[in-house]
């Protein structure tokens, strides 16, 4: 099949490409390269600038590229309702004009929008980056008026529309799946995970035993608050001043998607996230390289995916106490973090290696069309 994947977080549709090319479809990626991550992709549709300016240069462009490039597929699946960097009303005519011009459209839920907004407000999960337990989260409070921008009419109303007009939606992530069930019928409701390139990646360290504990942390300087890496950075410099012998810390931040993996890959242990029920695409690229991983990986997670043995994450929740016994355990028990790392790229393999995700996404489009 000749497949558009349109817009890109994090790696995810430039990984789930290369997976489609080596199954033989021919596939193109057209997307902002996840912005400061510059992720690879055939075709740009950066925003030049913040400003009106850059809106309307790239309205112009993306319009152009509409009559040339971005017609004719089979299957074209968006990364959110939000798939470039324009206003509802402009997004509107675009993905309109992708119904009329190509085959099948679908949705990837691997993103905010205004359904998943709407869902972690509503209680359903213990915590989410919005909302923990019946409080505002450290998000919530600290920046409100975002979470009134995902609730104007204007991006509500746009929202809708999309999910309405798509033929279906592949969820990424366990809470996107079940944001999800709550507007889009089963049928037309597919799980596929994030897809790894697990055969890229060796195990970093095999069966070494480290003498100091590495302890790393890379970040988007501007999401600490949303990701709950504040609080994992306190929690571990903690632990690194009470055993200055038995561990170090490295902190990165806002780097090149492949600068960042190979810098990860120098560690033992991956700090990734704290209000997620799930391991995203952090965790798990470092999962594949054989490392341990602090994250969300909470017991529905595990039931939904259907794995039962097979327990490597270590569930970080937002509870700073725990955090911080979770993290000292790892450092004062380096002899379990072989048996545990293996048990990490495993799981990858089994669960989120790119040819399982994109086989999903297959046999999806086939029954839905």
């Amino acid at each position: 099949m000749k497949i558009l994947l349109a817009g890109d977080y994090s790696n995810y549709h430039r990984a789930l490409s290369l997976a489609l090319r080596r199954m033989g479809h021919e596939v193109t990626v057209a997307s902002d390269g996840s912005r400061w991550m510059n992720t690879a992709r055939d075709i740009d549709t950066s925003r030049p600038f913040r400003n009106k300016v850059g809106g309307l240069l790239l309205w112009v462009k993306l319009n152009t590229l509409l009559r040339s490039r971005l017609e004719g597929y089979d299957i074209v699946q968006i990364n959110s309702p939000g798939f470039a960097s324009l206003q509802p009303c402009r997004l509107r005519q675009l993905f309109d004009r992708l119904l009329a011009r190509n085959g099948a459209v679908y949705l990837t839920a691997m993103g905010t929008d205004t359904y998943y907004i709407d869902f972690c407000l509503s209680g359903a999960l213990r915590y989410t980056e919005w909302q923990i337990g019946d409080r505002p989260s450290p998000l919530a409070l600290a920046q409100p008026d975002e979470l009134r921008r995902w609730q104007a009419p204007a991006l509500t109303d746009y929202t809708r529309y999309v999910y309405e007009h798509v033929w279906g939606v592949v969820s990424a992530l366990y809470e996107y799946n079940e944001s999800c069930r709550r507007v889009v019928d089963p049928s037309r409701l597919a799980y596929a995970g994030i897809p790894i390139d697990t055969d890229s990646f060796t195990m970093a360290h095999g069966d070494e035993i480290p003498s100091r504990v590495k302890l790393f942390l890379g970040v988007h300087r501007d999401r600490m608050v949303e990701k709950g890496t504040d609080r994992m950075w306190a929690a571990a410099r903690r632990v690194a001043e009470r055993h200055p012998d038995k561990c170090e810390l490295v902190f990165v931040e806002n780097r090149p998607y492949r600068e960042y993996v190979e810098l990860m890959r120098s560690s033992h242990v991956v700090l990734d996230q704290l209000y997620s029920y799930t391991p995203a695409t952090n965790a798990l690229l470092a999962m594949a390289q054989g490392l341990v991983v602090v994250s969300g990986a909470e017991p529905e997670y595990y039931d939904f995916i259907g794995e039962k043995e097979n327990h490597p994450i270590v569930n970080a929740i937002p509870d700073d106490e725990k955090l911080e016994a979770q993290l000292e355990e790892l450092v004062l028990h380096p002899e379990r973090l072989p048996e545990q790392a293996r048990r990490s790229r495993e799981f990858v393999v089994k669960h989120n290696r790119d040819e399982v995700v994109a086989r999903r996404f297959l046999d999806f489009w086939a029954r839905c069309r």
